[in-house]
């Protein structure tokens, strides 16, 4: 009796083992939902002109986006217009250099103004994403795409606008540093609002 009950403990043992075996190796091979969230960030940064952009400015919103393309979308437009917001502030402290010229600060404050109207696009088109009032999603995306893509044109605009521009050389590479931060950021929000826009309208 005690060697057939020293038996069956042992092989009640030896399944607990396995048991616990099988749910560790199961655990293990399944993502944890962080790591599910920023491969979805990865997959869908790949769609764009930036991925490495794109990842690495997103990433740590990973828990908030989830797998959501809209909320991908729709954090992808607050970061631009946060840099557009920055890049206004820094252009306009360096149109206060010493030995610009009138017509460098004039160029500088033309880009600042169009980096303003810039910044006006993104904010209706974060206002639209949240609040749609009764429009058709078609009708909601297209503004919304018209708007970025305006301000992504803006951006190209005030960046163009230092292509011959005789400015100090210093200044000029900083400023078009900022600008071309802005309009990549800028094109990476487009582009996952694209991808939120043509997910809605093929899924069943």
């Amino acid at each position: 009796m005690e060697g057939s009950y020293f038996f069956n403990a042992l092989a009640a043992l030896f399944i607990l083992l396995q048991l616990t075996t099988h749910m560790n190796t199961c655990s293990s091979a399944r993502p944890s939902p962080n790591e599910a969230y920023a491969e979805f960030i990865n997959t869908s940064c790949r769609t764009t002109t930036y991925p490495q952009l794109c990842t690495s400015s997103l990433l740590s919103y990973a828990s908030k986006i989830q797998t959501s393309p809209k909320i991908l979308a729709d954090t992808a437009l607050s970061i631009a217009l946060a840099t557009a917001h920055s890049t206004s502030t820094a252009i306009t402290r360096l149109s206060k250099a010493q030995g610009l010229k009138p017509r460098e600060v004039a160029a500088i404050g033309d880009c600042v103004e169009v980096l303003g109207d810039s910044e006006d696009e993104l904010q209706m088109s974060i206002q639209e994403m949240e609040h749609p009032e009764g429009k058709s999603f078609g009708l909601q995306m297209s503004d919304i795409q018209t708007w970025v893509s305006a301000a992504l044109t803006n951006e190209d605009t005030c960046m163009d606008g230092f292509a011959g521009n005789a400015m100090n050389g210093n200044v000029k590479t900083t400023i078009r540093g900022y600008i071309l931060h802005v309009a990549q950021m800028t094109s990476v929000a487009l582009a996952l609002i694209n991808n939120y826009a043509l997910g809605q309208t093929t899924s069943p």
